[in-house]
């Protein structure tokens, strides 16, 4: 009998070993939360929203969780009850410790594994940088109230040498450490904001190492990477169907013109709708010349009649589509479109030939080209 509970005891220790050999604990400092607060541990889901998949509880200032370690590093999400600011962190399968302070959430960090540890120093270079930007707006506002013109100008050359600062670093962050997962998200958004060139870009994923070259972010960068190319000017603008305001599914080739604008926007976009009387100006001068507009909306599913309302209030008359799904709308993605307002210039065969024109400069080119 002895040598059962013996043999018992055994496996119930390799048991328990196993079972903590593929766990990794999460323990954290809550400075100046209430006992019972929430913690929500969230992961990206589908479509990119936050999905909640462990919601902790502050005891005595403190908080502890254990997870199952994961294949991929990935980009998980802290965020405290009440509050609305996330703490962001990558799981790396050994032991994290996390600091939330109530009074400075963005100075809160979750610290442990590498990936963790470039991106608090990241953060801790951005935040250095922000507050001299921060410091360089309050005295150019003091300068503009003392109408010192000499004192605007070089705070205005000091802000714009902190911005080349800020993207100098960004793109020396994502080329010395390209196997990390925050490298390459920091690279999707450079490219996104075209301060990296597509070549560039393609050269940081070439020179990944196989283990990152088959992460997830990877894979998504490429797919954008590839749409972008086809969004390109030069190349054919890719075709697309969506439906109408009134139900009907219309396509590009359908409202192909002499010239047609493809115009990304939305009736909750301010800067798109300060824009639309210029292309509304515009359109009216040319469409009898051959100028065709259709308009994709990135409105909401659930603001579907704000839309008609916009389009009638901004007497946008000409055609329109949405899948009324933000900025999950497959067009935006096949396009590429990060930030509206957004326009493409197609030829008569659907080529790209110009886009994101705006103001004067769309006046300007329809006007070059069908007067």
């Amino acid at each position: 009998m002895r040598r059962l509970f013996g043999l018992f005891v055994t496996l119930l220790l390799l048991s328990c070993n196993q079972e903590n050999a593929n766990m990794y604990q999460l323990t954290g400092l809550a400075n100046g939360f209430e006992n019972g607060t929430k913690i929500f541990v969230s992961e990206i889901g589908t479509n990119n929203q936050p999905k909640i998949v462990d919601t902790l509880e502050i005891v005595n200032g403190t908080f502890k969780a254990s997870f199952i370690k994961e294949d991929k590093v990935a980009l998980k999400i802290l965020r405290v009850e009440g509050t609305k600011n996330n703490i962001l962190y990558f799981n790396e399968n050994e032991p994290l410790r996390a600091t939330i302070y109530k009074d400075s959430l963005f100075a809160s960090r979750v610290l442990g594994g590498k990936q963790n540890e470039l991106y608090a120093e990241y953060n801790d270079k951005i935040a250095a940088i922000n507050r001299q930007k921060q410091a360089v707006g309050i005295a150019f506002q003091q300068a503009q109230l003392e109408q010192d013109g000499i004192m605007v100008n070089e705070l205005r050359a000091k802000n714009n040498i902190l911005q080349k600062e800020e993207k100098n670093f960004k793109r020396q962050f994502v080329t010395q450490n390209p196997n990390s997962v925050f490298g390459v998200m920091l690279l999707s958004e450079l490219f996104s904001k075209e301060d990296m060139t597509a070549a560039e870009t393609t050269q940081v994923i070439a020179n990944l190492s196989p283990k990152m070259a088959n992460h997830p972010e990877v894979s998504k960068l490429k797919t954008t990477l590839a749409a972008k190319k086809k969004a390109s000017i030069g190349g054919a603008a890719p075709t697309f169907s969506a439906p109408t305001p009134t139900g009907e599914i219309l396509s590009l080739d359908e409202v192909l013109g002499k010239y047609t604008i493809i115009d990304f926007w939305a009736s909750w976009c301010r800067p798109c709708r300060m824009e639309n009387p210029n292309v509304v100006k515009v359109y009216n001068k040319y469409h009898d010349k051959g100028l065709n507009i259709i308009s994709v909306s990135l409105d909401k599913a659930n603001q579907k009649e704000r839309w008609i309302k916009a389009i009638a209030d901004d007497q946008m008359d000409w055609y329109h589509v949405s899948n009324l799904k933000f900025w999950n709308d497959p067009i935006a993605r096949q396009y590429n479109v990060r930030s509206i307002p957004a326009t493409f210039l197609l030829d008569e065969k659907g080529n790209i030939i110009d886009k994101n024109l705006r103001g004067k400069a769309l006046g300007d080119k329809i006007a070059s080209l069908l007067d």
